[in-house]
C-alpha cells in the first residue's frame, strides 16, 4: 500500500514541474530534522518527509530549482510502513538521457524510478528536465547514516553520480522517527485506562 500510495504521490510531485509538495497541511518543523518538510497527505493517512535540496551540479540557466536532489520519505500511520527514495532532477542540453537504472557504491542495484521527462524547448537546440529516484529500502538507509553514494545510469551511457551526506541521512531519519515516536505516545495516551478518582 505505501509503494502504492508514494508512486501516486510522485505523480502528483511531477505535476508542478520541478514543484517538491502540493501538501494537504504542512507540519510544524521538528527540532532535530535540520530542515525536512513535513505534510500531512490523504487526510493525515500518510504523512510525507522531504529533505533539504543539494545541488548535483550547477544550476541550469542560473534557476535555482534545477540540478538538485533530496531525500523524500512518506510513512503510513495506519501500519507503520515507510517508503524512501533518492530524488533528482536533472536538466541539461542535447538528446534526451534516458534514465533507467540505479546502482549504489557497491554496485548493488537500486530500485529505479522514472517520473518525467519534460522538453524545455528545442528552438536552438534542444533542453530537458528529468525527475527520477532510486529507491532506499528503510533498513538499508538506516545502515547509511554515514553518507551513500548512488549512481544514477541511462541507455545511452549517460551516468550522473549523487553523494547523499550523512546529515541528509540523519535529518530524515531523525525526523522520521520522532513522528514515529509520537504517533506511539498517543496511542498508548488513547489506550490507557481511565484514571480512578
Amino acid at each position: 500500500m505505501i509503494m502504492k500510495f508514494a508512486a501516486t504521490a510522485l505523480a502528483a510531485l511531477a505535476l508542478g514541474g520541478c514543484a517538491i509538495l502540493h501538501p494537504e497541511e504542512k507540519l510544524t518543523p521538528l527540532p532535530a530534522a535540520q530542515g525536512v518538510e513535513l505534510t500531512k497527505e490523504q487526510g493525515g493517512r500518510f504523512i510525507a518527509f522531504v529533505g533539504p535540496r543539494q545541488q548535483h551540479t550547477e544550476t541550469f540557466l542560473g534557476v535555482s530549482d534545477t540540478n538538485y536532489f533530496a531525500l523524500r520519505s512518506w510513512l503510513d500511520n495506519k501500519t507503520g510502513e515507510v517508503a524512501h527514495q533518492l530524488y533528482v532532477e536533472d536538466s541539461y542540453y542535447g538528446g534526451p538521457h534516458l534514465w533507467n537504472g540505479a546502482s549504489d557504491a557497491d554496485n548493488k542495484p537500486l530500485k529505479f524510478i522514472p517520473i518525467s521527462r519534460n522538453e524545455i524547448t528545442c528552438e536552438l537546440g534542444c533542453s530537458y528536465a528529468d525527475e527520477f529516484a532510486a529507491e532506499l529500502p528503510d533498513d538499508y538507509l538506516r545502515t547509511h547514516r554515514g553518507g551513500l553514494a548512488v549512481t544514477f545510469t541511462a541507455s545511452n551511457g549517460k551516468t550522473l553520480a549523487v553523494a547523499v551526506p550523512p546529515i541528509l541521512v540523519t535529518a530524515e531519519l531523525n525526523a522520521l522517527d520522532a513522528v514515529r515516536a509520537t504517533i506511539a505516545s498517543a496511542a498508548a495516551t488513547a489506550a490507557a485506562p481511565p484514571a480512578q478518582k
